[in-house]
């Protein structure tokens, strides 16, 4: 499935067919909470939280395909990523985008 952040694909015509979405909420854990602790004293990148919230945008994706899947899509258009905490702990991410047809 082509997936852009453009409103367009230039070359093709496409008929928009419905918005699409995927979404998960996901925690740390006391191993990556502790190590963003020290990290955080020193400096530097906090590879656990950015290997969790990478995790994060591969599963929101996935679920936003699946769902341009399920609708008939040939590709998705105008995808976005946005994320929120939920709570102490928790940060959800989404994936959205418009599903297409190509004409």
């Amino acid at each position: 499935m082509f997936i852009c952040t453009t409103s367009d694909i230039p070359g093709r015509e496409i008929r928009l067919v419905a918005l699409v979405k995927g979404n998960v909420v996901r925690a740390k854990h006391l191993g990556r909470d502790i190590a963003a602790g020290l990290k955080s004293m020193v400096g530097g990148e906090i590879k656990g939280y950015t290997e969790l919230m990478t995790e994060a945008r591969t599963i929101a994706t996935e679920r936003m395909v699946e769902e341009a899947k399920a609708v008939g899509a040939d590709a998705i258009v105008a995808v976005r990523y946005e994320t929120a905490n939920v709570m102490g702990g928790a940060c959800e991410v989404i994936a959205y985008g418009t599903a297409v047809k190509y004409v």
